[in-house]
């Protein structure tokens, strides 16, 4: 029996678990790196160099997430398709993604430094800002195909069953980072150059982590020099599923073009340096909930091949209630001790004076996350692609760009941080919907 098989026989408890703790391991690792990433630079380059890796971050993903949407979509598929039993299909569409992911990272990041100066204006590098963050920008795209490469990747492992070497894939270049932090940033003095180079190199361990598992590990995709021919039916359900996930990176993107634009008006670049803490604080935050999403995905898609209904409900069911008490509990942590949280970034009195409030307004409604995420994550995992890029459109798209935009003529600086809470209320009502409407047939959810 392979390991895929699992997902249609194993307890849905375990499964999940056995998917969900290496996945959110995984996430944790990146998210620790990002906070060491950011306190390092916070500390040694300053609030400036913080601003610039602000507006920095959303580009570089926006980049990486073509790798991302490829993975996703194609597992989708491998998912589906392990599930009838179909492995020949399964091949061919992991052929398919190695060559649009290679071909697709290499052109849009030689785009990106071709534009660089105007693209990192539009996304808010302006004043002080743009010298570090063309500095960092350039170094880091020469490691967007190599992320692009290893997030592809990593949704396939997951799909293929293997969540711990999926967690590894996260795992490497985070360590990787922290290791290179330090000796680049503080010994070797190269200030937001170290920065780059330390996160350049770990996406290019990442990458080549991948390659070698699926030569030498224990991968069930065989490739062939026809399956890497593309094929247009194939690159059409890649493409349309994916889009789901390149949509909402895409969405993100534009959500910091209008975030970032909107704190330099009513705040300056210290309210760009505040969302950069708060920022790196939500991706702790959420990191159990995004690897319960990742873990959910291949089960979801598998039972649903499989026809399995009762067991497409139970996992969504288990899904919705472990996140949401894991958010819970750090809701409450982070409430509590917010100070503690700041201090770790930065020793600048006005940000540690300001922050603090900020960022219990940003978080406020963050219990409801698993709702928003997991309704998504369904409707991916099933090959619905329009409705669920709907819903993965609904909280930064629909809600907070236009609140973003309307809510500080109002109530100034202060009209931008209330603009997540209401985001998060309204795109978890529509998630709940959604999910009523798509499982009726199956049976009822337990939780609405």
């Amino acid at each position: 029996m392979s390991q895929s098989a699992n997902f249609g026989t194993a307890p849905i408890g375990t499964l999940l678990r056995q998917q969900s703790v290496p996945a959110s391991i995984g996430i944790l690792v990146m998210s620790i790196y990002g906070i060491v990433d950011t306190i390092f630079v916070g500390r040694w380059v300053g609030s400036m160099g913080i601003a610039a890796i602000t507006v920095v971050m959303p580009i570089t993903f926006l980049i990486g997430a073509l790798g991302m949407s490829i993975g996703v979509g194609g597992a989708s598929m491998i998912s589906r398709a392990l599930g009838r039993g179909d492995r020949s299909s399964a091949y061919q569409v992991f052929g398919n993604q190695m060559v649009m992911t290679v071909i697709l990272g290499i052109v849009f990041s030689s785009l990106g430094a071709y534009f660089a100066d105007d693209i990192l204006k539009l996304f808010g590098g302006r004043g002080d800002i743009l010298a570090p963050a063309r500095t960092y920008f350039l170094i880091t795209l020469i490691g967007i195909p190599f992320l692009a490469w290893a997030m592809m990747s990593n949704n396939v492992i997951r799909a293929e069953g293997f969540p711990k070497v999926g967690m590894y894939t996260l795992v490497v270049p985070a360590v990787a980072n922290l290791i290179l932090d330090p000796i680049l940033i503080v010994w070797l003095d190269w200030g937001m150059k170290g920065a780059a180079w330390a996160t350049t190199l770990g996406y290019m361990a990442s990458a080549f982590y991948t390659f070698h598992y699926f030569l030498f590990g224990k991968s069930e995709m065989k490739i062939s020099r026809q399956d890497l021919m593309l094929k247009k039916a194939v690159v059409s359900e890649i493409s349309a599923i994916g889009a789901v996930t390149l949509a909402r990176q895409g969405t993100i993107s534009v959500l910091y073009i209008v975030l970032n634009n909107t704190l330099f008006r009513y705040g300056g670049e210290l309210s760009i340096s505040m969302w950069g803490i708060i920022n790196r604080v939500m991706s702790f935050a959420n990191f159990p909930v995004l690897g319960i999403t990742q873990g959910f995905v291949p089960i979801a898609g598998y039972n649903y091949g499989a026809k399995l209904w009762g067991r497409v409900l139970k996992v969504i069911e288990s899904a919705v209630r472990y996140g949401t008490a894991i958010s819970l509990g750090l809701f409450l942590i982070i409430m509590i001790f917010a100070p503690s949280f700041v201090k770790l970034f930065t020793l600048e009195e006005q940000l540690l004076v300001e922050t603090p409030g900020t960022l219990r307004i940003v978080f406020i409604a963050t219990p409801l996350i698993a709702m928003q995420l997991i309704g998504s994550a369904y409707l991916q995992a099933i090959g619905k692609a329009m409705p669920a890029l709907f819903l993965a459109l609904t909280k930064q798209g629909i809600f907070l760009i236009p609140l973003i935009l309307i809510l500080p003529l109002f109530f100034g600086l202060n009209g931008v941080w209330i603009s997540f809470p209401i985001a998060d209320v309204a795109a978890a009502i529509i998630s709940i919907w959604y999910l009523k409407k798509s499982t009726r047939s199956f049976g009822k959810l337990g939780f609405v």
